[in-house]
């Protein structure tokens, strides 16, 4: 018996016969025709006269026609597997292809067009550039199950193959070594074993000084090399960036001079101009990142039909006064009547269009969900330094003072938003992640100084000695003994974004950066910036007001209802640390709860800051909450998008209406009321006084 069946050996000529009736076991490692030709070669053995299975002469022979069917089965198999892979490898190949790069494809009529030239060559050469880089990011193969159906068998399987993928960003994970903290903490337990016993042998406190200096370098040279390290990895990935903008930045200005091309009655005026080039770039953004070069042709393609339809109505009115010259002539002599009266108002119109294109042209061009994303991840940031900053006496023991000479950690949110949108005009996080911790860092800089001062302290010392007549005297004395005081400094810088913007834009990026600032990109309000409400200030002469189970703070509520009138903020918004007006609502309440005595909460923004630190206290409470105190803080939704807009100071209730004191409404601090139901009221921060 043997693997492939029973068989039968001749011993005297050495000759052997396979004799089972069992079907043979395809040999998996030859090809689809070297295994038919073998079960062939089996189908013709078994019709044989020698074989076992030969038939008597005159009678039909009785092949194994199953046996057959199966061997044809297999092949087909064979060659529908084959099939299948081919046309996975070759859709991937396509996919990659289309995806390749944000590449435009030109049109006969485009190519063909002498003043698109120029642009169109702009375009291809930035596109090959970004195709350069992204063909010089490293790649890896990674490992991924592939999934397969079988048209013959009915079957589904399962198999491994490699697929090339681009190497992740190095640095986008933190590895930290589990034993860096023990190495570090026994470090100190040496260093502070050595500083306990050098004090008495000069030359163990050189040797120890020398020791101390040698590891200081070794780690600053350990860190410059990590970071040169970092910075070579990086480069292909700064490069595909650097040329993605540059081929999005081709693309658009393709598409904003192919509009003027097809629509010359839409260069009017400098302002027309950038509001159109914004809005091609805004919606030339929008299809980028849905990854459709098409979806970037119809976006354009869009645009130039806007624009031709409104000249096709210009076309329209010039054929309507050919065809009624009479009709216009009486509306004309009318016309000049009323502008002989009213000629002020025709220069008022020209001003309030000419307004509306500066509204539209200083606006923020990216999505309010993104302004508030990118906002939130900058807080984000501020607050791990701030807790950085809480934490440096355990993470730098061993130190007899702690010295701090720090800076105000914030910023003014609009400022982010307008260097940003200057930048890269419309931006989301993920685009804009790499800018930001670019200008963190150089906004903030925390620095840690070490310094050693001599000092002495007295100590009292005895002496003994014997006299000429063997007497024993004592005699105690007080001496300054020096000792090493060991002081940590931590200094902390924050350069506002503003000054930076001078130094990292260029001078149009720079005039348009003011432009943004001057009008907080016509949303004023998106970070929480304050109440539109311009009524007056309420009298609270007559209202008698209900006391809840909790104290509250009268004297904070005093406080702040002194501050009624003031206008623009200044005492407040400088007081934080902002060097320009920013919506100060939140920095009032800051204030007030500073002067009451109180270093939290301190916030500057609303929805991003103060609503988290109350949440996150449990110190929190929903519109209608029905003990509300005096000194609580009030939150309020203006657009009801679930985002806190603007903050007072809950003054009191009188049963159906909640009393505040609030900054910056109107640009100035009012008394309000409202319903206590009344559904902009977002929640309330509750403070224990």
């Amino acid at each position: 018996m043997t693997r492939d069946g029973l068989t039968e050996q001749n011993q005297t000529t050495g000759e052997s016969e396979r004799i089972s009736k069992r079907i043979q076991e395809a040999d998996f490692q030859k090809t689809p025709e070297q295994q038919a030709a073998q079960d062939a070669a089996q189908l013709q053995g078994a019709a044989s006269p020698s074989s076992p299975l030969s038939h008597a002469p005159g009678t039909a022979p009785k092949q194994d026609t199953a046996a057959a069917e199966r061997v044809m089965e297999r092949i087909d198999a064979a060659h529908t597997r084959k099939a299948s892979k081919k046309a996975a490898r070759k859709a991937q190949e396509e996919a990659a292809a289309q995806t390749k790069s944000s590449r435009l494809q030109f049109t006969e009529e485009e190519l063909s067009t002498p003043e698109l030239e120029k642009y169109i060559e702009k375009s291809n050469r930035a596109a090959d550039r970004l195709d350069a880089a992204k063909a010089a990011i490293p790649k890896q193969k990674k490992l991924i199950k592939e999934r397969t159906f079988d048209e013959a068998t009915g079957k589904a399987k399962t198999r491994l193959c490699f697929e090339e993928r681009e190497k992740p960003m190095p640095g986008s994970k933190v590895h930290r070594n589990p034993l860096s903290r023990p190495a570090q903490e026994a470090g100190i337990f040496v260093h502070n074993k050595v500083h306990s016993v050098e004090k008495d042998n000069s030359g163990v406190e050189g040797a120890h000084k020398s020791e101390e200096l040698a590891e200081k370098g070794v780690k600053y040279g350990a860190r410059k090399v990590k970071q040169g390290y970092r910075s070579h990895k990086l480069k292909p990935y700064r490069k595909a960036e650097k040329a993605e903008r540059a081929a999005a930045k081709a693309n658009v200005n393709f598409q904003y001079h192919k509009t003027l091309y097809d629509n010359p009655q839409l260069t009017s005026n400098p302002l027309s101009r950038f509001w159109q080039k914004q809005q091609i770039k805004k919606q030339y953004a929008k299809a980028a990142r849905a990854g459709s070069a098409k979806g970037i042709r119809a976006a354009a393609e869009n645009t130039r039909k806007a624009a031709a339809k409104a000249a096709e109505k210009t076309r329209q009115t010039v054929a309507f006064v050919a065809r009624h010259p009479a009709g216009v002539c009486i509306a004309i002599a009318a016309l000049l009547l009323i502008i002989l009266v009213f000629a002020g108002l025709s220069s008022c119109s020209a001003m309030f269009s000419g307004t509306i294109n500066g509204v539209v042209g200083t606006s923020y061009t990216s999505e309010d969900s993104d302004l508030v994303a990118v906002e939130n991840s900058y807080a984000a940031m501020e607050n791990e330094l701030q807790s950085e900053i809480d934490n440096i006496e355990r993470t730098h023991p061993g130190y007899d003072e702690y010295r701090y000479d720090l800076d105000t950690i914030g910023h003014n949110p609009h400022e982010l938003a307008s260097y940003l949108t200057a930048l890269l005009q419309s931006y989301t996080l993920e685009s804009a992640q790499a800018e930001i911790e670019r200008i963190f860092g150089l906004q903030y800089t925390l620095t840690l100084t070490e310094e050693v001062e001599i000092r002495y302290r007295e100590e009292e010392r005895t002496d003994t000695w014997t006299d000429e007549d063997g007497n024993e005297h004592e005699e105690t004395y007080t001496v300054q003994v020096p000792y090493e005081y060991y002081i940590l400094n931590v200094e902390l810088t924050n350069k506002p974004i503003s000054s930076l913007a001078e130094e990292l834009l260029t001078p149009e990026q720079l005039e348009m950066f003011r432009v943004y600032m001057e009008t907080s990109g016509n949303k004023p309000l998106i970070f929480g910036g304050g109440s539109p409400d311009t009524s007056a200030s309420e009298d609270l002469s007559g209202v008698q007001f209900v006391n809840g189970t909790r104290p509250g703070n009268t004297a904070l509520v005093d406080l702040a209802k002194q501050q009624v009138g003031n206008v623009g903020g200044y005492p407040y918004w400088s007081w934080y640390g902002f060097n320009s007006r920013v919506e100060w609502c939140a920095c009032f309440v800051s204030w007030c709860y500073s002067q009451a005595g109180v270093s939290e909460p301190k916030f500057a923004a609303c929805q991003s800051q103060g609503v988290p630190w109350f949440q996150s206290r449990g110190q929190w409470g929903a519109r209608g909450y029905e003990n509300i105190a005096p000194g609580d803080a009030i939150f309020f939704d203006w657009d009801l998008d679930g985002s806190a807009d603007h903050v007072g100071i809950v003054i009191g209730t009188d049963g159906s209406r909640v009393y505040t004191v609030e900054g910056n409404s109107g640009d100035a601090c009012k008394i309000k009321s409202y319903d206590l139901n009344y559904q902009c009221i977002k929640g309330y921060g509750l403070m224990n006084w």
